[in-house]
């Protein structure tokens, strides 16, 4: 993508307490390329490099707090980044687009398989039985979360130069 390719009727929203800084580095170097807004929301406080196209929005703590403030201002069209299922669930219902830290876009095609999975999985660690978490992010994820936030936004890009 050119550098003074811009995207415009996007917003990029990463729910960021859980997503890991090497793909904050990725979505900071992609929100200044493309010029997308970039809002991270986190119970926590963040840090951010200064941009007026960068911000974060530190939500009180709970349970879904920050998932809840990201369904109610994304628009449809913005993208979130989430590992958060029933989020991107959400945000797929309301016509947006889901992107998880590891490079797989959630679907309307797959988003009902995954929300089954995470419900047995919820189940088995409800029973006592011990699952374990994901693997850490590798080289390979990193790469397929920035070669899909790629082609999206190279795609959003040329929808919108039809448009004019």
């Amino acid at each position: 993508m050119s550098n003074n390719t811009r995207v415009d009727i996007l917003h990029i929203w990463v729910d960021a307490d859980a997503c890991p800084n090497v793909i904050k580095e990725i979505l900071f170097r992609a929100a200044e390329r493309v010029e997308v807004p970039l809002t991270l929301v986190a119970n926590k406080a963040l840090q951010t490099p200064p941009s007026r196209l960068i911000s974060s929005v530190r939500v009180s703590g709970g349970f879904d707090v920050a998932d809840n403030y990201i369904v109610q201002h994304a628009q449809a069209g913005d993208l979130v980044i989430t590992a958060d299922i029933p989020l991107a669930a959400e945000i797929i219902e309301t016509g947006g687009h889901a992107l998880n830290p590891r490079g797989t876009f959630y679907t309307t095609d797959n988003i009902k398989e995954r929300l089954a999975m995470r419900d047995l999985m919820d189940e088995l660690r409800g029973s006592g039985i011990m699952t374990g978490g994901p693997p850490a992010l590798g080289q390979g994820e990193r790469q397929a979360f920035a070669n899909q936030l790629d082609r999206f936004l190279t795609r959003h890009a040329r929808s919108q130069e039809q448009k004019t």
